[in-house]
């Protein structure tokens, strides 16, 4: 089955790269725009965000917090897991009737350019809605029949509590939204429920259970909040930044930069740092920015005297500096959602990306006196590996320029970035093993699959939120913050912490940044600036331990064990967020450039 997924999504992948391309090429070079570039771009994209969805959930991909569940005994893990599979086959097959009633509403819809019917970019709902419950029912033959039959028990005493309880719920006001979306989400997260069923499943409980609303809204939001057409940079960002590890493009970065300070105190550490910096300018996933820097750094750093967990609370905290740094996905999340401009986004976050680099260097210079420096390199040396790395040190700049100066959007730039990187593995690196392509292409839908899905599932959360009028109350008591911008500024940080711990940047920024930006703007916060205190408090949450998940992706990427790193890494946190509140005080480190 998973083949049958598989290599439709990768086929899919290849072409909508090929399609923004034409679409670049046509308007900037021939001045003869393909004006149907955009509806077949958004039509396939829907397809891959589902397929991608599936193949996540065929692997266990979807995002999760295993953190608390993983500390219980067997019997417990058993249980977990038996819910984190029932809880997204319930919520599937409830959908799945009214995703298809969806689909066939589209059908008289014709889109503009190419006059197919809307239809066909609306059944990918449906399919994929049907894929995965076929998946989760497979699964569900793999488990232990009595942590099922427990766990569907539980599951049923729930579903009878709210039955009886729902006019007590709706006495309640909106305060019910604390049981279904603060008691409910929470309690299905910290169990280890996938983030975006868990998301997608109080959503549907609250409005078949508090309103009137057929649950074809919940489709609706789905779709568009999957379908915005920025978010195509996800997938294309994620790919690139493959690509470049691939290509021996993150090696040759890192040997300039070793050329040039492996020989100071904590050399090795300010290369990891500079390398976070430059790679984060590439590929726009963190993920992909740890995979590329730590294989090749960390082999040398250990065997100077480096101490694993340094190493790990090091790399991790580089994460969290580097939120900012165009393209980040969080970047691209926050403009699609609240209207800010990527452009301006991209100039903002260069410069408090490297004031917390610096911040961090001062710790790491205070921590590794251990670490046996490197020998000098001469001159030659240096200049050898400029030359090498020139190519790779060029990309982030190419892409910066391309968005600035209007020659492609920021979900098209992400092309240019390939075929760059494809033609310098081709003819500079000559590294290029065309066998890890179809692999790459797999994981480039898997994880873009699992991100889109948690935006598509929080986006109809965000709804219903703001339907009850949460919104209002919310605008109310968060304007009412003593010490104006600042304190609200201040208020944020802490929030946002919190949140990117629990459920990541991109699934915070979809529910709360259409709240809070337009509090922000009122209490005369520049857009920009309060965009750089929030990503970088969620970056800060996520490789936060013991919540944050981005600190447990680090420790899976440099194969340490996270109870090496955990004590280790709190000075580098107290560090950033140090740095954290002097960029909020201090608005032209945000601002400055635009």
């Amino acid at each position: 089955m998973r083949r049958l997924v598989e290599w439709p999504a990768a086929l899919l992948l290849v072409v909508e790269m090929g399609v923004l391309l034409a679409g670049v090429v046509s308007r900037f070079v021939f001045h003869r725009p393909f004006i149907w570039t955009d509806e077949l771009a958004s039509i396939l994209f829907l397809w891959l965000a589902m397929l991608g969805a599936v193949i996540a959930l065929q692997r266990s991909e979807h995002m999760r917090l295993t953190a608390i569940v993983s500390g219980a005994s067997a019997a417990w893990r058993g249980r977990a897991e038996a819910l984190a599979v029932m809880v997204p086959a319930l919520f599937l097959i409830l959908l799945l009737p009214w995703a298809m009633e969806y689909a066939n509403d589209e059908w008289f819809i014709e889109t503009p350019a190419l006059g197919w019917s809307n239809e066909i970019r609306a059944a990918a709902i449906p399919v994929g809605i049907a894929l995965m419950l076929a998946t989760c029912l497979i699964r569900l033959t793999r488990l232990a029949w009595r942590d099922v039959v427990m766990t569907a028990l539980a599951m049923a005493l729930v579903y009878v509590a709210m039955h009886f309880g729902t006019p007590w719920l709706k006495s309640l006001g909106n305060w019910n939204l604390a049981v279904f979306f603060a008691l409910g989400v929470g309690a299905m997260v910290l169990a280890g429920v996938p983030i975006g069923f868990a998301f997608g499943m109080a959503t549907l409980a609250f409005i078949s259970t508090m309103t009137r609303v057929p649950p074809t809204i919940v489709v609706s939001r789905m779709d568009e909040g999957m379908s915005t057409l920025v978010l195509l940079a996800v997938p294309l960002f994620v790919f690139l930044g493959l690509l470049i590890e691939m290509t021996g493009m993150a090696r040759a970065m890192v040997a300039f930069l070793a050329s040039l300070l492996g020989h100071v105190r904590g050399g090795l550490s300010y290369v990891l740092l500079g390398a976070m910096y430059l790679v984060s300018g590439i590929s726009g996933s963190k993920a992909a920015d740890m995979a590329a820097v730590a294989p090749v750094l960390f082999p040398e750093m250990t065997k100077r005297g480096a101490d694993e967990g340094e190493l790990i609370a090091l790399l991790a905290s580089s994460g969290a500096m580097t939120e900012t740094i165009p393209p980040s996905l969080v970047l691209i999340t926050i403009g699609s959602v609240t209207g800010v401009s990527i452009a301006s986004l991209f100039t903002g976050g260069l410069l408090p990306g490297l004031v917390l680099a610096l911040v961090l260097a001062v710790v790491a210079r205070m921590r590794t006196g251990g670490q046996e420096p490197m020998a000098r390199a001469s001159i030659a040396e240096i200049r050898r590996t400029l030359l090498v790395a020139l190519p790779a040190l060029l990309l982030p700049f190419v892409i910066r320029f391309a968005v600035v100066r209007g020659i492609a959007t920021a979900t098209e730039v992400s092309t240019i970035g390939v075929v760059y990187s494809i033609v310098a593995g081709l003819l500079i690196y000559r590294q290029f093993p065309w066998r890890r392509l179809y692999p790459m292409l797999i994981d480039t839908a898997c994880l873009s699959g699992a991100i889109l899905f948690i935006i598509g599932s929080a986006t109809g959360m965000g709804w219903a939120l703001a339907q009850s009028g949460f919104s209002r109350q919310l605008a109310a008591w968060m304007g009412s913050v003593p010490g104006g911008g600042f304190g609200f500024l201040l208020i944020s940080i802490v929030a946002f912490t919190i949140l990117g711990s629990v459920l990541e940047g991109i699934p915070a920024i979809v529910l709360f940044g259409p709240l809070l930006f337009p509090i922000a703007k009122s209490l005369g916060v520049n857009e920009v600036h309060y965009a750089m205190v929030v990503i970088l408090s969620m970056g800060i949450g996520l490789f936060s331990p013991p919540l944050g998940v981005g600190y447990y992706t680090a420790c899976a990427i440099g194969r340490v064990s996270p109870d090496r790193a955990m004590k280790r890494i709190w000075p580098y946190m107290v560090a950033l967020l140090g740095g954290l509140v002097a960029l909020a005080a201090i608005p032209w480190l945000s601002t400055g450039f635009l």
